[in-house]
This record gives C-alpha cells, sequence and structure tokens, in this order.
C-alpha cells in the first residue's frame, strides 16, 4: 500500500495526484476482493460446522435411542420380592445398562448394572454383557467374581485411549440365595451400592472392590464379597451417572450427597414405610434437585429391591 504525508503530497502534480488515488482505489479493490473470499470461506466453514454439529447431535440422540430400548423393561417375576427400577439416559453422554435375571437354579438371581464413558464406549460393554448372558453363563449359576473375570477378559483387548482419555467399564454383579437371603457380590469401578436395613433404619454400604476396568490394569480380581439379608431390606444400586450429575455452580452429586438423601427422615425411607418405588423416587428426586436444570453428563440409572417380610427361607441344598 502506497504511503504519504501531507508534505510530500502538495510536491505532486495534478496528474500524479490522480494517479495516487487510481492506485489507492485498486489497492482498495483488491482488498474488497480478499475480504470477499475470506466471507464466501467463512460461510462455508460456518455451514459444515453447523452440519457437524447436527450430524453429531443426532448420532448422539440416536445412540441414546438405541441405549434405551436396549435396557430391559420386563423382569422376571419372583416371589418374595419388589424391584423397582429407572434408566434415565443423557444428552451428552451415555453407556449404562442392568437386568434382573433368574438362574437355571430357580431360586437364584442375579442382578448386574454397569456403565461405561460414552456411547462407543457402551457399544461394545453391552455387546460383551449380552454375549455373555448369551451364553446362559451368569444363568448357569457362574459365581459372581468369575463372571466378573470373564467380561474382563471379553473386554478388555478392544479397549483404548482416546482424546478424552481411557476407555473404562465400571461393572455389579450380584446373586441373591432365596434358600438363605445370602447376596453375594462383586463389583469393579465406581458403582454406588448400599442396604436400607428394615431393623435398625440404618444404610450399610456394600463394599468397594477392584478398580474400573480398563486397558493394561491387568487381570480383574473379581473379589467376592457377603451380605445377609432380612425381611424388609432394601438394596439400592445406582449408576456412577448419578454421582457425576452437577449443578449450575458445577458442584457433582457426588456419594455424600447420595448418603444423605438416602439417610433423611423422608416417610417413604422409614422401615417399613412407602414401597421401593418412593426410595427409587427419592434418589432420582434429589439427583433432578442438585442439577436443577442442567443436563446429565452421563446416564443414570436407579435399582431397588426388597425382601417381603412374607418371604420364606429353604433349608440349604444337600
Amino acid at each position: 500500500m502506497v504511503k504519504h504525508d501531507s508534505k510530500t503530497l502538495k510536491t505532486y502534480s495534478h496528474e500524479q495526484l490522480v494517479e495516487l488515488v487510481q492506485e489507492l482505489e485498486r489497492e482498495v479493490d483488491a482488498r474488497e476482493k480478499d475480504l470477499a473470499v475470506f466471507r464466501t470461506q467463512l460461510l462455508k466453514a460456518n455451514q459444515s460446522l453447523e452440519s457437524l454439529i447436527e450430524k453429531v447431535a443426532e448420532e448422539v440422540k440416536t445412540a441414546a435411542l438405541v441405549q434405551k430400548v436396549l435396557v430391559p423393561t420386563e423382569f422376571p417375576n419372583i416371589p418374595g420380592f419388589e424391584f423397582s427400577t429407572k434408566f434415565v439416559p443423557s444428552p451428552i453422554s451415555g453407556g449404562d445398562y442392568f437386568d434382573i435375571f433368574e438362574h437355571e437354579d430357580r431360586l437364584k438371581f442375579g442382578v448386574v448394572l454397569a456403565s461405561s464413558n460414552g456411547y462407543g464406549m457402551s457399544a461394545l460393554l453391552l455387546s460383551v454383557l449380552l454375549k455373555i448372558t448369551g451364553q446362559q453363563e451368569a444363568k448357569r449359576g457362574l459365581s459372581s467374581e468369575k463372571l466378573l473375570q470373564a467380561i474382563a477378559v471379553e473386554l478388555e483387548p478392544s479397549l483404548g485411549t482416546g482424546p478424552k482419555g481411557a476407555d473404562r467399564a465400571n461393572v455389579f454383579y450380584g446373586t441373591l440365595d432365596r434358600r438363605t437371603l445370602n447376596f453375594a457380590y462383586s463389583a469393579a469401578g465406581p458403582v454406588f451400592g448400599a442396604i436400607l436395613r428394615a431393623s435398625s433404619g440404618s444404610l450399610e454400604r456394600l463394599q468397594a472392590s477392584d478398580p474400573a476396568i480398563e486397558k493394561g490394569r491387568g487381570t480383574v480380581s473379581g473379589t467376592l464379597h457377603e451380605v445377609a439379608l432380612e425381611a424388609m431390606d432394601r438394596v439400592i444400586l445406582v449408576s456412577g451417572g448419578a454421582m457425576a450429575t452437577r449443578n449450575a455452580k458445577g458442584e457433582t452429586f457426588g456419594e455424600d450427597r447420595l448418603v444423605r438423601a438416602l439417610s433423611v427422615k423422608a416417610p417413604t425411607l422409614k422401615p417399613g414405610s412407602g414401597t421401593v418405588h418412593d426410595a427409587r423416587n427419592e434418589i432420582l428426586y434429589a439427583i433432578e434437585k442438585h442439577a436443577d436444570g442442567q443436563d446429565l453428563p452421563q446416564d443414570v440409572t436407579v435399582v431397588v429391591f426388597e425382601v417381603k417380610d412374607r418371604v420364606i427361607r429353604l433349608a440349604p441344598r444337600r
């Protein structure tokens, strides 16, 4: 671009000034053409970005719908027990799956609750869970720790590390023997588990076990825990998405808030009061109240089951 100060311009003839003005006009015209090209490219980039955002949003929406369809809605009628479940899909990141099923030994039933970090990981986890249950391994009575190990062996080779961190799967699997009311379980990763004791009204946490299943972490030990249930006791399982829920201030719901929600003097949580559905709703209400309109960052699943007072213990098989 030509630059001239006012003193220099006074020395120019009329013809020279006209030439300078024409030169400046040519430069302005060239800049306008460059700006027009830039605007065109920016418009195309914006259109591409909008298309990509719409595509990703649609894929997430589709994945969420698929996830919701795959989550069971019907469960076996198991005498002596009452169940209440709720799956709340996240519009951001999914990965929850749960199931309740009888073993070949009809006096036993299994409960599985699994979660993963994202829809892609969720598809992999679901395929492994469905494969193992499809092979009837769990229904044949495979112990909790052995089933957890089998899931880890199937899953671990396909796990990877992406831009958002390592693929991760959390799995809780428990088996209840109706003869003895013994609940045997194993867990990998942060799945919240607790028993609301009818006799005392206290909340008894189920012991934490192995860390989440990840690439290169090694064999999952599948530590086995056992706990005896009594009439009217309620077992509560909540996926990690609940604890990850944030409010407008960025504060996570966390286990402490969940424990407080279960420990309050709510009428539906007093021993012998309310139903398992009421207890489930108390948990969901506390999570929803904390989120205060914010989207769930992950799926949230709540499973509650209760030992009915009419259940009859059976003598162990010999």
